[in-house]
């Protein structure tokens, strides 16, 4: 029987214990094992779904242990960079909460320590392993909409209440569009395979120290596009890929089971097709594709290298909001 990948944990976030500890535990292949964190209170909610679960003080702790494999790090975005690097340099392979850092320029050490350590690290991107962003790729590429024109997205929330949360603070990492702007704006050159040409416009609004509203445009080598990414708005998401032939529409396209059933649309002509996609988890399946890829060599889709390219695009947005363009 191949001994599965067993996992550890940086950090009591209620993200990590609602969502990806459970999808570790669940997935096929991995061991949830270890946890760091310093509060009993915070650790004993993982203990009641991993019964024998492992809990260590301090980062430093787990990262020493020999009998771990893998670290998930669900940090606060400004931490990312650190625990991802002292991870790798203890042999442990890496998949970190987005943005795994916050300037494209960081990722270059980030590479760095991947190849040097030989183990497999990457951000943890987790629409690209659900069947929903597959097939809809395969439809582009296989020319369902004809040539793809132009690309529209929205996604937003609004915690305007939540003062005390990570998002709505600067020194932390905050922000909509590191949050939620990765996933419009990565998504779109997964899809396509395209970097864009410009940012074209770029209207941000900011709080304390943080975006709340992202107005953005940008031209990419054939198509454009647009997105509205929002900390302040009711909750939506919404993408649309609209061709010369057809448009494909994606409903909830970022958070699926948990905002709503994930739903696929393809519109050709006055010919609607619909396709669901009910029960997917797409962390448990997150987790799988990077245990068969460090277990098998399996190819796994989404890499350091694809994070960066959409890094590269949220500093180009900053730099153009802040021109005032």
């Amino acid at each position: 029987m191949t001994q599965p990948i067993r996992w550890g944990i940086l950090g009591a976030s209620n993200f990590a214990r609602k969502d990806m500890a459970p999808a570790i535990h669940a997935a096929r292949g991995a061991e949830l094992v270890a946890l760091a964190t310093s509060s009993a209170a915070k650790a004993a909610p993982f203990q009641d779904f991993c019964p024998g679960l492992q809990v260590f003080e301090d980062y430093d702790a787990l990262l020493a242990n020999p009998g771990i494999d893998a670290v998930y790090i669900p940090l606060p975005n400004h931490l990312h960079v650190e625990w991802s690097l002292k991870a790798l340099a203890a042999g442990k392979h890496v998949l970190c909460e987005k943005p795994m850092a916050m300037a494209a320029a960081d990722y270059a050490q980030l590479v760095e320590a991947r190849d040097a350590s030989g183990c497999f690290a990457t951000e943890a991107y987790m629409i690209v392993n659900h069947p929903q962003w597959q097939r809809a790729r395969q439809l582009l590429r296989d020319g369902a909409i004809g040539d793809l024109v132009h690309v529209e997205g929205l996604f937003c929330y609004n915690n305007a209440s939540e003062t005390d949360n990570v998002r709505n603070r600067p020194e932390t990492g905050g922000g909509g569009i590191p949050d939620i702007g990765v996933y419009t704006y990565g998504i779109t050159r997964w899809m396509t395979g395209q970097e864009p040409a410009e940012i074209t416009h770029a209207d941000v609004d900011f709080e304390n120290g943080v975006d709340v509203v992202a107005r953005v445009s940008a031209r990419f080598p054939s198509f454009s596009a647009h997105w509205v990414n929002s900390m302040r708005m009711h909750p939506i998401q919404d993408m649309n890929f609209v061709g010369t032939d057809g448009v494909i529409r994606l409903t909830a396209p970022f958070n699926p089971a948990r905002f709503a059933t994930a739903r696929l649309e393809l519109h050709q002509g006055t010919v609607v097709t619909e396709e669901r996609f009910p029960g997917v988890d797409h962390y448990v399946l997150q987790v799988e594709a990077f245990t068969a890829h460090v277990r098998d060599g399996a190819p796994y889709p989404w890499t350091l290298e694809d994070a960066r390219g959409t890094q590269a695009m949220i500093d180009a947005v900053f730099a153009k909001a802040a021109a005032g363009q």
